[in-house]
């Protein structure tokens, strides 16, 4: 048995915590001897007061050799690109010339190298695009996303556990590391720090993190911290359909001075001249739903369910795409079971 004795007021940085210890649970060899906990309440304490472990080795990962890589991507993608310098880095989406969304990404500047990290359903065509458009450019596409894994550390007490003292605080900040022995790259997040390595060292990354007394916590507790948070994710709450002002992204993903991109008219016109349709908003629900459940308001089908969740602190709640005749503080019903519901403004947690 494994004990996870986490002083969760040590780990955020104020006196002991007077809440017992998460309790001794059986290692499981999910991640070598990454533990698990006995329930998704006590998951959701680890991640809120102290910490916990999420493996995301399976997004998509590529990354981008050479003199031209910065100015290509800089024509591909919403955010601005050339303005990386090395341990920067930023969040981005890559378009249709009619500025509907493909995919979003994740990159990070390493130097000699540009890192790209996509959900895995996008890697397709982030591969596609950087293939097709990347023609007479000094560019060289590099696979990673079996080569590398990438292990994400979830709450406040993430520094504690890596101790990464010179990593800044601003989100995609990185730096390499050493953990235990083994390279890392740690990389700042909105709740925590992610943990990029080899994939073949993976395991005993996560070796090491149970260790230092981190619990592995299940992708439900993972994705409804995220939901708290009010992001969406591509896949769930955005595809094809979605124009990036519309998911609430511009302020994360979207420059508009820098130079010209696919998909930056439609951008560009919605941002200065007109106003979405609909726009990404929670919903706090009577009763847990279905991911796809129709919003109706007075009588009219106002979306659709994106990402939900039972929160252990907020109950039901859930991400829509909802049009603009429901505004926050509307009440909805959800699904054929007319589920109550009220729009409210993102994020439900800051």
């Amino acid at each position: 048995m494994v004990s996870l004795n986490i002083d969760f007021g040590k780990l955020c940085g104020r006196p002991g915590s007077t809440r017992a210890p998460l309790p001794a649970v059986a290692a499981r060899p999910i991640l070598s001897v990454v533990t698990s906990l006995p329930s998704p309440s006590l998951e959701y304490r680890a991640i809120t007061e102290a910490c916990g472990l999420f493996d995301r080795s399976e997004r998509g990962k590529l990354a981008l050799s050479g003199s031209d890589a910065k100015s290509f991507l800089q024509g591909q993608v919403t955010n601005d690109v050339e303005a990386l310098t090395p341990g920067s880095g930023c969040y981005a989406a890559f378009l249709t010339p009619k500025g509907k969304m493909l995919g979003d990404l994740r990159i990070l500047d390493a130097g000699d190298e540009l890192l790209l990290d996509t959900e895995r359903g996008a890697l397709q065509e982030l591969f596609n695009l950087i293939r097709r458009f990347s023609i007479g450019y000094d560019v060289e596409l590099h696979k990673r996303t079996l080569q590398r894994g990438l292990v994400s550390l979830i709450g406040p007490g993430a520094d504690a556990i890596v101790a990464a003292d010179d990593l800044a605080e601003t989100e995609h900040a990185h730096l390499s590391t050493d953990l235990a022995g083994t390279s890392v790259r740690a990389i700042r997040t909105d709740l925590g720090i992610d943990l990029l390595c080899n994939a073949d060292d993976t395991a005993g990354v996560a070796a090491a993190l149970a260790q230092r007394g981190v619990p592995r916590v299940s992708e439900a507790v993972a994705e409804g911290m995220r939901i708290e948070r009010g992001r969406p994710r591509y896949g769930v709450d955005l595809d094809l359909t979605v124009i990036p002002q519309e998911a609430g992204l511009n302020a994360r993903a979207v420059s508009f001075t820098k130079g010209c991109y696919v998909g930056q008219e439609t951008v560009a016109r919605l941002y200065y001249r007109g106003k979405p349709n609909r726009q990404l908003r929670g919903l706090r629900l009577s009763a847990p739903a279905s991911p796809g459940a129709e919003i109706v308001r007075e009588g009219r089908p106002v979306g659709r369910l994106g990402s939900v969740t039972d929160s252990p602190e907020l109950g039901p709640i859930a991400l829509a795409l909802v049009r603009r005749e429901a505004p926050p503080g509307s009440r909805v019903s959800v699904g054929p079971d007319g589920i109550r519901a009220e729009v409210v403004e993102l994020p439900f947690q800051r």
